[in-house]
Formats: structure tokens, C-alpha cells, sequence
């Protein structure tokens, strides 16, 4: 499986592009088992703690982490958190891993940055929850969380359902042909982790609801504006998503986090210096791809663990008319 010249060509001119069917029920059975696993898992610690009368057991994958959340919040949040992490990036188990190096979305990815692939440092899980605090995710690009210098770098977003997502329950919306316009000034907003695109800021271009099936891939590049909307619905919009780059994109390939230097020029930087980037094809060299899901774990792990690497900073100021505590 590749992308094909008609939809190498929509990627390039409008910034995204959806391919169906990328994974499989089967593909996607092992992350789905993996979360269903940890919910289990949360659900029966917090209760034997008493912090959770019930455990919705006979619930399914959709509606059980929703349940947990509705019936009792802070338990709810807790096991939110658990699949998480303290980064983002939290779970790194083989199924994650698998989801990573799958051969077809590589070589959808080869189409677009060639044959030396990095699986970029940010890849995130996302159960995005009915009425939730963070379930709505402003306008953004993903390079206003990356290092500055990577702006005219190409690193592509694959966003991948593990449910059909609907406008019910907050699919992702794009701005097509405004990413060749570079970054656009991000705001921080108080007491929110998201950055924001203020509605005055926006390009004047229609947006567009990107409805998909479980298994679709909706590609696109980190200077495409996109966004999510509230989850009206009561169960949970299971999605992940996953980052790639060519090998010539600033990267820490092979830096160990302790090794992580504050004072060297930021340009010398990963795009995302706190969390790990490896390779997972290399054509001349493939001796330097991560094979295994216990490199992997590792790997991650010590990236998450690590306290001592800088987010990158950028000059964002809080969005006019908040206050930022």
C-alpha cells in the first residue's frame, strides 16, 4: 500500500489527505485489547482503594471509560492519565509499537519523506471522553509545539480512529490550502494545556469535518490547521495518532535523554526534544531501525522519565482577553 499520485497531489496542494482502510479490524484488535486491559486493570485497583463504587464491567470498549468518568470523575481522570502519561505519549506497549512500524502506513509515509523514515518524537492515544474538560481541541498546528526551526521542516500527522469518527462525537476538522502560509501565531490559554489559533488569526477559508471509519488514516502536515469539536455523544472516541519524518529533519535519533544539552544552539535541536525519536526505516542502514517492542518500550520509557529536557519555547502569548494564571 502507498499513497497514489491523486492523493499525493491533494496531500501537497490542500495539506491532507484521508486513506481508508490502513488498518485493519484485525490490525487494530491489539491497541483496542491493551486499552480495554488498563481500564480493567484502573477500574478494579480504584475500587479496592474505594475510590470507585462501581466498575461498568459489562460495558463496552466505547462506553466503559465514559461510565467510569461519569459516575466518578476523579477516577475517571485517574485511569485517563494512566493511558496518557505524564507526557502525552504514556502507553508503549507492542500493540502501540505494531500500530508504529505497520508496514502499509510506512510505506504511505515513504510516499510522502522517502525511504529513511524517523517515527517522530510525539505520538499520542487519545480517548476522547463526552463533556470533558479537554475534549475540545482548539484550532492549532502541530508545529506550534515544535521547536521554531522545524516550520519549513515536513513532519507528517497520521491520525487513526479505533471507532468511526462522527460529528457526533468530535471528529477533526481541517482548513485545506492554508499550510503552504507557514505558522500562525498560537496563543496559550490559562489553566488549558492546548495552544490556540485566535478565530481573528485564521486564514479566511472554509473548514471541513473530516468524518472517518475505524482503520481510515487522515494524513497530514504539521503546518495544517485542524481542530476537534465536543464529544455530544456517550461514549468515547477512541483515536491515536503518530508522527513521521524524513532522516535529514532535526531529530535525537541515538541521543540518550541524560545526554540532552540546554545551553547548545536550539537549531541543533529535535523538533520536540523531550521525547524520544527513532528510526523505523532505513534503507543503506537498517541496522539503526528499532525492531522490537522491548527497544521500543525502553526507549520511551527513559524519555519518560526524564526531567531534565526543555519543551520548546516559543514566543506564544496568552490569547487576548484571558487571564493567564
Amino acid at each position: 500500500m502507498n499513497l497514489t499520485q491523486q492523493e499525493l497531489q491533494q496531500f501537497e496542494e490542500e495539506g491532507y489527505v484521508v486513506k481508508p482502510q490502513v488498518f485493519s479490524e484485525e490490525d487494530m484488535a491489539p491497541l483496542r485489547d491493551a486499552m480495554v486491559e488498563i481500564v480493567a486493570d484502573e477500574a478494579a485497583r480504584l475500587h479496592a482503594e474505594g475510590k470507585l463504587a462501581e466498575t461498568f464491567p459489562d460495558e463496552p470498549f466505547e462506553r466503559r471509560l465514559a461510565s467510569i468518568m461519569k459516575a466518578a470523575p476523579e477516577a475517571g481522570w485517574s485511569i485517563y492519565k494512566t493511558i496518557t502519561g505524564r507526557s502525552g505519549g504514556g502507553y508503549s506497549g507492542p500493540s502501540i509499537f505494531q500500530m508504529i512500524v505497520h508496514p502499509p502506513l510506512l510505506s504511505c509515509i515513504e510516499s510522502i519523506v522517502g525511504p529513511d523514515i524517523v517515527a517522530s518524537s510525539v505520538y499520542r492515544i487519545r480517548p476522547k471522553m463526552p463533556d470533558f474538560v479537554f475534549g475540545e481541541v482548539p484550532w492549532h498546528q502541530d508545529s506550534g509545539y515544535f521547536m521554531a526551526h522545524c516550520d519549513t521542516q515536513m513532519v507528517v500527522t497520521c491520525w487513526v480512529p479505533l471507532v468511526d469518527a462522527t460529528l457526533e462525537n468530535g471528529c477533526l476538522w481541517v482548513q485545506p490550502k492554508t499550510h503552504k502560509n507557514g505558522i500562525i501565531r498560537h496563543h496559550t490559554r490559562p489553566n488549558a494545556g492546548y495552544l490556540i489559533i485566535a478565530d481573528q488569526d485564521l486564514p479566511a477559508q472554509e473548514s471541513f469535518p473530516v468524518e472517518m471509519k475505524a482503520g481510515d488514516v487522515l494524513f497530514m502536515t504539521n503546518i495544517t490547521p485542524h481542530c476537534s469539536k465536543e464529544n455530544t455523544t456517550d461514549e468515547v472516541r477512541w483515536s491515536f495518532d503518530l508522527r513521521y519524518q524524513s532522516l535529514n529533519v532535526p531529530n535525537n535519533v541515538g541521543e540518550l535523554p541524560e545526554e540532552f544539552d540546554p545551553n547548545r544552539e536550539p537549531v541543533e535541536m529535535a523538533c520536540y526534544p523531550p521525547e524520544a525519536d527513532f528510526i523505523v526505516r532505513c534503507a543503506n542502514n537498517p541496522e539503526r531501525e528499532i525492531r522490537t517492542p522491548e527497544e521500543f518500550h525502553a526507549l520511551r520509557q527513559r524519555y519518560e522519565q526524564a526531567r531534565n529536557i526543555q519543551y520548546p519555547r516559543r514566543e506564544w502569548t496568552p490569547l487576548p482577553g484571558s487571564a493567564q494564571t
